[in-house]
């Protein structure tokens, strides 16, 4: 199973458009660089976490990003000790992954076009990594394509982390948010744990224009909170190799 030809169109059309508006993810606006502190302490929470449950040193441990963009997430990796050799990244822009390519050394393997395609075979990475991919792949089908192809990859034993909003955006006709029951849907046979994290953007960009540490304290809410950390556990026994697309 793979995704349709006019959603990958449609979906490489979307961040086209939201690369054009640079200011929305500019680190110097308070709002953002809240937004990406929070984040980033979530993800440390989160990968400590993980890397008890694998028993791996981060610098062992193998990770594919789905939806890598302009490689911010993967340098983050780097940052806490990720190995390049270890690192793979993929994505459907080509001009993201050649921005990417710029930043990023060149034993990280970074691989452009549809990952429902891609020929991993089963069972190579411990970890599959997608931050606010679904959220933009507007059907069911397609959802499910990318799905089942990320939990080919994961190693028994490894899991899918999963960042991405969970309501939709009035506002925004191009998204459409990723609610728990769906992500469970979407993976029957992972154990999903959750983590609550980043205050609703609208709100966010708000309050950090009056002071920066009012994020701080409207996120100690966890019902202003719009998006879901998730680690989805593969069991370490599984094997569904046989009947993966």
């Amino acid at each position: 199973m793979s995704m349709s030809p006019s959603e990958i169109q449609t979906i490489r059309d979307r961040y086209a458009e939201r690369d054009r508006h640079v200011d929305r993810y500019d680190m110097f606006q308070p709002w953002v660089c809240q937004t990406m502190l929070e984040r980033r302490a979530a993800l440390i929470h989160v990968l400590s976490v993980v890397l008890k449950k694998l028993k791996k040193h981060q610098r062992d441990t193998t990770v594919l990003e789905v939806g890598c963009g302009h490689g911010r997430n993967l340098l983050e990796l780097l940052w806490l000790g990720f190995s390049p050799e270890n690192l793979t990244g993929n994505d459907l822009v080509k001009e993201r992954l050649e921005n990417a390519r710029r930043v990023l050394p060149a034993a990280l393997r970074l691989i452009g076009g549809d990952a429902t395609r891609l020929d991993f075979g089963c069972a190579q990475f411990d970890v599959v990594f997608q931050s606010t991919v679904f959220s933009s792949i507007l059907r069911d089908a397609d959802r499910k394509a990318l799905a089942l192809a990320m939990w080919k990859w994961v190693k028994p034993g490894g899991g899918v982390l999963w960042y991405d909003f969970v309501y939709d955006n009035p506002h925004n006709p191009d998204v459409r948010g990723v609610p728990l029951r769906d992500i469970r849907h979407l993976f029957p046979e992972g154990r999903v744990t959750r983590w609550r994290v980043t205050l609703a953007p609208p709100l966010s960009r708000l309050l950090s224009r009056i002071h920066p540490a009012l994020y701080r304290v409207a996120n100690v809410l966890p019902l202003l909170r719009t998006h879901v950390m998730c680690w989805i556990a593969k069991q370490s026994v599984i094997n569904n190799c046989a009947s993966a697309p």
